[in-house]
């Protein structure tokens, strides 16, 4: 085995270029869709109620609250929220297996109860499908000669150069760290492509998925989801396009476990939505939308429209604070969006706003932490 390349050292130079100069790549077309838990043209209905809106959640058919409800924050110590904004009309519960360190799915299993399970469409993910993938990704990378890995590493730098995916203003800058997801999921997209069956399928995605979709039913003690996301945190048109992926929801689904298969993607929002679309097997995507991305985002948003599938905007929000959740505020941004949507709102109801301006969005996702946000964020569309 030979010594690694410092892949950091190596793109430092490369990812510069990157962030300079991209054009964003155009989807190709994909196969007829896949058969999902699509309803009736009048849509499916859960929580109906006159002070709330509702946007159908594309070829589902779900028709979910114009704002849902992010489960990061919830526990079984800290739920009562969740039942205020379900008392007040929102029916979409998103989750994850990784949220809140773990306690975010218990406290749902306290809630569900309480609220009633057939009132909401519930929503998790699987968090260990990127790190599973990518340490399979690393052994072969780390087994490769130094003239191969150099290889490898250009590719991966033109890769992302070309996505441009590592833009400021695309790329959002939403947490430390963010620069080296995109390069990590980019070898192993690099690697998937050059050597095509060197890492076991099975064990990567099928027994990851299924292993983590059963953890997550028997945590939130249920016995289906309505949509589950995988990848979660997905960087690249080419992470929706991995075949078992699509077969293990297939098999989850026949088993009634899963209804609607989605991905998730604050990296690269425009491509992870042009290949969830082109799969002909996602119905969902969940992306980074607002007010820095927007222009690069909404024409994909626009073919997301035309294609019937459902499009929640993520980080619509976030873009407006420094990294990591911090309470400092980018002064461009909220200036910015002070023009776009000017009134006596706060910064984080004008940013849902925004969003809920464009029509070919289903939703705005926001992790409402207490009582009072969700008062205030839910103000921004009822009525």
């Amino acid at each position: 085995m030979n010594e690694s390349l410092d892949r950091r050292g190596f793109l430092k130079g490369a990812l510069t270029v990157a962030g300079t100069a991209a054009a964003l790549p155009l989807a190709t077309a994909g196969r007829a869709p896949a058969s999902t838990a699509a309803s009736p043209s009048e849509g499916e209905w859960r929580n109906r109620q006159a002070g709330m809106k509702y946007r159908r959640l594309g070829r589902t058919g779900f028709m979910v609250s114009e704002i849902v409800f992010g489960g990061d924050p919830v526990a079984p110590d800290n739920y009562r929220h969740v039942e205020m904004a379900v008392e007040r009309g929102v029916n979409y519960l998103d989750t994850a297996p990784a949220y809140g360190g773990g306690k975010s799915e218990a406290g749902y299993a306290a809630v569900l109860p309480i609220i009633g399970r057939d009132r909401v469409f519930l929503t998790t993910k699987v968090s260990a499908f990127g790190g599973a993938r990518n340490a399979a990704y690393q052994k072969i990378f780390d087994g490769l000669t130094r003239a191969e890995q150099e290889s490898v590493l250009k590719d991966l730098a033109e890769d992302v150069r070309e996505r441009g995916a590592t833009l400021p203003t695309y790329m959002g800058n939403y947490f430390s760290g963010q620069i080296r997801e995109i390069e990590t999921d980019a070898l192993s997209d690099v690697l998937e492509r050059r050597y095509p069956g060197k890492v076991d399928a099975r064990a990567t995605y099928a027994e990851t998925m299924v292993r983590s979709v059963e953890a997550s039913l028997r945590k939130m003690k249920t016995d289906h989801v309505d949509i589950l996301m995988c990848p979660h945190g997905a960087s690249s048109y080419a992470e929706t396009q991995i075949p078992e992926v699509h077969e293990t929801f297939e098999r989850l689904r026949e088993q009634g476990k899963v209804r609607a298969l989605g991905t998730s993607a604050h990296n690269d929002p425009a491509g992870v939505l042009r290949g969830a679309m082109a799969s002909g097997v996602y119905s969902v995507a969940m992306i980074a939308f607002n007010i820095a991305n927007h222009s690069f985002v909404e024409p994909a948003l626009e073919e997301a429209k035309k294609a019937d599938f459902g499009v929640v905007a993520m980080k619509v929000a976030q873009a407006l604070f420094d990294p990591d959740r911090s309470t400092n505020t980018r002064p461009e941004r909220v200036a910015l969006l002070e023009r776009i949507v000017p009134g006596e709102l706060n910064i984080h109801q004008k940013a849902y706003r925004f969003g809920l301006s464009n029509p070919n969005l289903s939703a705005v996702i926001s992790n409402m932490v207490d009582e009072k946000q969700v008062s205030e964020n839910l103000a921004v569309i009822s009525g």
